[in-house]
């Protein structure tokens, strides 16, 4: 168990820093232009896209760091749980603009940093 929450971890690590670092460095209409997927980022300030973008880094940086240099471990898990808020809202918004297959990838990313949050606090904690 506790090799997959590594692996998961560190895989939406990757995950988390792109798309985050996407969304402080990339104009916001650059963005929009990439395809279907990004034209969400239309319905939000650039400033909103920053502060989210900023809590994906966070995020991905909690996943791994903390449990990495055997500093505070329990932001393992609080990292994966703020994560999994920032995606349901990403499902909701995928929802109510009628994005359904994208709403089921944000579910997927959902559901693994679900599954590292649960996995770091009750089946494999770095804590005894």
């Amino acid at each position: 168990m506790n090799i997959a929450l590594w692996i998961v971890a560190g895989l939406m690590a990757a995950i988390y820093l792109l798309s985050g670092f996407g969304k402080l460095l990339v104009p916001r209409e650059r963005m929009a232009a990439m395809g279907d997927a990004s034209r969400w980022v239309l319905d939000f300030r650039p400033s909103t896209l920053k502060v989210i973008g900023a809590l994906e880094i966070l995020g991905a940086v909690g996943l791994i760091l903390p449990a990495l240099l055997d500093t505070a471990p329990i932001l393992v898990p609080l990292a994966a749980v703020g994560l999994t808020l920032v995606m349901t809202g990403a499902v909701i918004l995928r929802i109510r603009r009628g994005e359904t297959k994208l709403a089921l990838v944000d579910a997927t990313y959902l559901a693994l940093t679900a599954f590292v949050a649960i996995g770091r606090f009750a089946w494999a904690p770095f804590t005894g």
